[in-house]
């Protein structure tokens, strides 16, 4: 009957809804009620619902394969919620705001007066090595003196029970539409449950982020022309770009779309004629953004966009050259950063990190491979990694020498023991590790959503949580304990 939670395999870790005696936290007891008094065939039912509603819904992602086709599959999804106090969100949230406040300043300054580096805050010879600085920004304003206007921030939860941030994604970062549906699809699966618990809402974001993205338009006017720029069907978020665009009532738009006059302004191309372009919401990368500027070979951007940008014109979000701070080297320099610009320590802490740049380090790295995570500077997905634990001799003499080729593309981390949360495996609760990315919007106000995307790495002992890997995502509950 239900969900027998005496026999929860609790992972001497840290989980997030079972305490280490097998009771369930204050904040889930609701749940973990609820969860115990239902039938193993009505659970069964309710996995199949969700799945079903997946597949109405057509959430779907595309993963890649090494002769460089692709599959769409369906959006992987655990009816089991990761459950979260408000009262402990707070704090993150906080930390959130200030990281990514701290953030902006870094990347303003390096576009102005490079301070940070003069001060010998921030190592010069970083800059110069790094692959998303763009010159052509230099000197450049944007509006609210913010460049990352959507930052989606991982953090985990180490078995100390403190949350970390493991990385900053400041380019283009994705996921929030699953954010999204994830609710809509436990909406239909536990109804009742909504009414019993205080759980914030997250159906906000698309009119949250709409606003943010007005915010930031060239010319006064009360509903801008705001569209999403994607880079077609085939891309692997394209779900997601179609989905905001619906949901925000805008534009999709591909490079073609879009034409630069002699005004240097931006126009979309309609069956009306022309029509002005006041934001651009962009999911191509910088480098195929605009020919004139960057890769003269791209069929993906539109000619003349760079020089819009440059003269006010039209406002883009993210701003080319945030991606200068979308590295996991200057990652680990956030903390100074926040100190730094904010005269304030971090509220959330990065995890411990190895910069192979440095010689002590370096060597460390060199010697302790196997309990070592190393990650290369700019790749994500998970992508590119040694997770040193679950390596061959092989592998990690592969990555001595790549280390040693290219020492600042490195970092290592030590290897996390991440939280868990309970997860349906064939009728019963088992603990699996999870991540969590939480989206902060900026521009004339900063908002943080009420939770974010959980990830779950749905292999048993896997810490790989990227569903283009074997992981999937429940919806995650910020919970009113006091409401």
């Amino acid at each position: 009957m239900g969900i027998n939670w005496g026999k929860y395999k609790y992972p001497h870790l840290f989980d997030e809804m079972v305490n280490e005696d097998g009771s369930p936290k204050l904040v889930a007891q609701k749940l973990a009620a609820h969860l115990a008094t239902i039938a193993d065939d009505e659970l069964g039912y309710l996995k199949s619902t969700a799945e079903l509603a997946i597949k109405e819904m057509g959430i779907s992602f595309t993963v890649y394969n090494e002769e460089g086709g692709s599959i769409d599959r369906q959006w992987p999804f655990d009816i089991i919620p990761r459950i979260v106090s408000k009262k402990e969100w707070d704090v993150v949230e906080a930390g959130l705001k200030q990281r990514v406040k701290a953030l902006n300043m870094f990347i303003d300054d390096l576009y102005h007066d490079q301070k940070i580096i003069k001060d010998k805050v921030f190592p010069k010879e970083l800059l110069s090595k790094s692959k998303n600085f763009r010159p052509q920004c230099m000197g450049m304003s944007p509006a609210h003196g913010v460049w990352a206007h959507i930052c989606g921030s991982d953090l985990v939860r180490h078995s100390d029970g403190k949350i970390y941030v493991l990385e900053d994604n400041l380019r283009v970062p994705s996921g929030v539409s699953y954010m999204l549906e994830n609710r809509q699809v436990m909406k239909r699966v536990f109804a009742d449950l909504f009414s019993d618990y205080s759980i914030m809402p997250v159906d906000d974001y698309p009119s949250q982020l709409f606003d943010t993205l007005a915010a930031l338009s060239p010319r006064p006017a009360e509903y801008p022309q705001v569209v999403v720029l994607t880079p077609g069907i085939y891309n692997s978020a394209y779900f997601e770009h179609s989905y905001l665009a619906q949901q925000m009532g805008c534009e999709l738009v591909e490079g073609s779309d879009l034409v630069v006059n002699s005004d240097d302004c931006v126009y979309m191309k309609t069956i009306y004629g022309l029509e002005r372009v006041d934001v651009i919401y962009r999911r191509i990368d910088d480098l195929f953004l605009d020919p004139e500027a960057f890769d003269p070979n791209s069929m993906l951007g539109v000619p003349g966009l760079m020089r819009a940008w440059l003269k006010g014109n039209v406002a883009l979000a993210n701003a080319p050259g945030a991606g200068v701070a979308d590295d996991k080297v200057v990652y680990a320099f956030v903390p100074d950063m926040i100190r730094y610009y904010l005269s304030e320590e971090a509220l959330i802490p990065n995890v411990p990190t190895y910069l192979c740049m440095k010689d002590d380090d370096r060597k460390y790295v060199l010697e302790h491979l196997e309990e070592l995570v190393v990650k290369p500077a700019n790749e994500s997905g998970g992508y590119g990694m040694l997770i040193g634990p679950a390596s061959t001799k092989k592998e990690r003499e592969k990555f001595a020498e790549l280390i040693k080729e290219d020492p600042r593309n490195y970092i290592a981390q030590p290897t996390l023991n991440l939280s868990t949360v309970p997860t349906l495996v064939d009728g019963q609760a088992e603990p699996r590790h999870v991540d969590m990315r939480p989206f902060i919007l900026s521009s004339d106000q900063t908002h943080v959503t009420m939770g974010g995307l959980t990830r779950v790495a749905l292999r048993k002992g896997s810490l790989v949580v990227n569903s283009s890997q074997g992981g999937g995502s429940k919806d995650t509950w910020i919970v009113d304990e006091e409401a």
